[in-house]
């Protein structure tokens, strides 16, 4: 090998002024939902940990460090760029955050925002770059950064997936006012502290070579060779170590072999993540107090450490003898990871019967896994275990539908006390029991009817609007006889089969004077949910912004819910003319649409998302 460095460094040092490049071969951006938010959780929770708030900005030079791991890098030349061979993922995700407090931070936050952009890009004879240059995500990191909607029709992989992990960086740390209580973890007045926090103290190992093949000797010795054992590993080890009897030690270890190959078949860390899940349902009682230093308790020990706290609750779990050991593998471990693998396949598609969970899914809601598994018993037969998720999956169902309508997050980081809370309620009941409990958690919920009015379409919000969307199209045309559901068809925001959100009204707040003294009054009331519904992307390309009457007519040739306002539709259509007559919800035609239309369409959405996410069905469930 040429040379070699490594150097511990705070993020300012890496990343201001650097140039990094990824080769073409290993370009593709693709952290999902999951990795973004645990990310976020970390930073937050040893940023908060430090946090006093009305304390002067010096204490942050206090503060302690927090270590992000390792990149590797390529730098064949003294100057010129870095190739990164390893830590891509985490720039990227790193970069977008720091957008993101860019945008949000104050003009009189002057010297932070200018070290938060200096580690973002860099200006040289007036050529603009970012400092993660990566050519084929210019113009969406460009459109990103300055608070333009990036074009992503025809784009790589990873200009799609950088567009929606920014999206949800921005609703984690969205300063926009919240309801009462949802305040976001880092409110505006620790903003400009966490930013500092974040240059000043955060650190990343800058490990980099002289050549490609020595950095990537670097990384697979790291990757290869130089790994410990996992946490699934070591509590393995663990439980077979205690199981004295030979025979109970190798069927204790063939179980255990072919559940995890199961699981690992579903993804990377699926077998870790079947074993939080597990224990977490089954056994936690406590979680992390929400206080600074406050110690990590069962919640965030399992989801750590679970080989460890395994040993440590060895007792409270019922591991007092050898054979209970091989039990616990046997029995519990085979039992609640076949379940785990049933609700993650459930998750992927709509399997009949367990549609909820896919939808929970759609939300990356992964928090539901804990929950779903929490009423299960051993000695639960199929019918039984299929009910209880029927259960639960509707209950969560219902539950996030409510919160988006009212505009309140269903993100980890505000969901997660209330369902590990959840979860320890409902841990082993019976399914009459279990749905009793879930209906009346429902009836102390903030209903649809709380933001019936006005809920609708904001800046940051788009993606939960086009499910909601996606659902209530999907149940008008399912009820009025047509099958099979074309869900996962509406669902979809990419790609030449992309649908959108289409407004009725086109942005021409001039043709509405006659009803809206300001432009403001107009675009609220066209971005209300009632005035929107979902077409094909290249529908709304060439029909969008055409006045309603000119587009009813094509309206006619789409979904049931589009097509419903024209008035042929209640003349051609038996099976949707049967349903809008016994369901009694308000259908009716539209000629024109006017204000009154607008909220006649406000009040017939919000009666169908009533009829779909009805409290009801739960008990209902339950007499089946």
């Amino acid at each position: 090998m040429q040379r070699i460095g490594s150097k511990a460094r705070i993020i300012r040092e890496l990343l201001a002024g650097a140039k990094f490049q990824v080769d073409y071969y290993q370009r593709e951006y693709r952290w999902g939902r999951k990795q973004v938010q645990e990310l976020l959780d970390d930073l937050e929770d040893a940023f908060l940990d430090n946090y006093t708030p009305g304390a002067e900005r010096e204490a942050v030079l206090g503060y302690s460090h927090y270590f992000l791991g390792s990149v590797i890098i390529s730098k064949p030349a003294e100057t010129g760029p870095g190739f990164i061979v390893d830590g891509q993922q985490r720039l990227t995700t790193l970069t977008l955050l720091l957008m993101h407090l860019y945008r949000e931070l104050d003009e009189e936050e002057e010297g932070t925002k200018t070290a938060v952009a200096n580690c973002i890009y860099s200006s040289q004879v007036g050529r603009f770059s970012f400092n993660l240059d990566v050519p084929e995500r210019v113009g969406c990191m460009d459109a990103l950064f300055r608070g333009r909607q990036p074009n992503v029709e025809g784009q790589p992989e990873s200009v799609s997936n950088i567009v929606t992990r920014f999206e949800e960086v921005q609703n984690r740390l969205s300063l926009e006012e919240a309801q009462p209580g949802e305040q976001p973890r880092i409110d505006k007045a620790a903003l400009p502290f966490f930013a500092d926090w974040l240059l000043e103290k955060v650190y990343l190992v800058e490990i980099e070579a002289a050549s490609d093949a020595d950095a990537y000797t670097i990384f697979e010795t790291m990757n290869d060779r130089g790994l410990s054992l996992t946490p699934t590993e070591m509590l393995k080890g663990y439980l077979l170590a205690n199981i004295t009897d030979g025979g109970d030690r190798f069927a204790a270890n063939d179980v255990w072999k072919r559940r995890v190959t199961a699981l690992q078949e579903l993804g990377k860390e699926e077998d870790a993540d079947s074993i939080k899940s597990w224990l977490r349902s089954q056994y936690a009682e406590d979680l992390r107090e929400r206080s600074r230093n406050a110690a990590p308790r069962d919640f965030e020990r399992i989801g750590t450490e679970f080989h460890r706290w395994v040993r440590d609750k060895k007792d409270d779990i019922g591991l007092g003898h050898p054979s209970a050991f091989s039990l616990f593998i046997r029995n519990d471990f085979d039992f609640y990871t076949r379940r785990y693998e049933e609700i993650r396949r459930a998750g992927d598609g709509l399997t009949n019967g367990l549609e909820e969970i896919a939808y929970n899914a759609w939300h990356s809601f992964t928090l539901q896994y804990t929950v779903l598994m929490a009423p299960l018993r051993i000695d639960d037969n199929g019918a039984i275990i299929r009910k209880k998720l029927r259960l639960v999956a509707t209950y969560l169902d219902i539950l996030l539908a409510r919160r988006i309508w009212n505009w309140r997050d269903i993100g980890y980081s505000t969901m997660s006390y209330a369902m590990f809370s959840l979860a320890r309620d409902v841990r082993r009941k019976e399914a009459q029991d279990l749905a009793r409990l879930l209906h009346s958690r429902l009836n102390g919920e903030e209903s649809f009817a709380g933001n019936a009015y006005w809920f609708g379409l904001h800046q940051r919000n788009a993606s939960k609007v086009h499910y909601l969307l996606a659902r209530l199209t999907d149940f008008v045309e399912m009820q009025s006889g047509r099958l099979p559901s074309r869900y996962h068809e509406y669902i979809q925001r990419g790609g030449n089969d992309a649908y959108e959100i289409e407004h009725i009204w086109a942005d021409h707040p001039e043709l509405h004077d006659d009803e809206f003294e300001h432009p403001e009054d107009f675009k609220r009331s066209r971005d209300r949910i009632g005035g929107l519904v979902l077409l094909p992307k290249r529908f709304n390309a060439s029909f969008g912004d055409l006045e309603y009457v000119a587009k009813l007519e094509h309206y006619y040739g789409q979904n049931l819910l589009a097509k419903s306002l024209h008035e042929r539709a209640y003349e051609n259509n038996p099976g949707f003319v049967n349903f809008a007559r016994t369901s009694g919800l308000p259908f009716r035609p539209h000629p024109e649409f006017k204000r009154a239309d607008n909220d006649a369409r406000q009040e017939l959405y919000l009666r169908i998302a009533e009829r779909i996410w009805d409290p009801e069905k739960l008990l209902r469930i339950a007499e089946e």
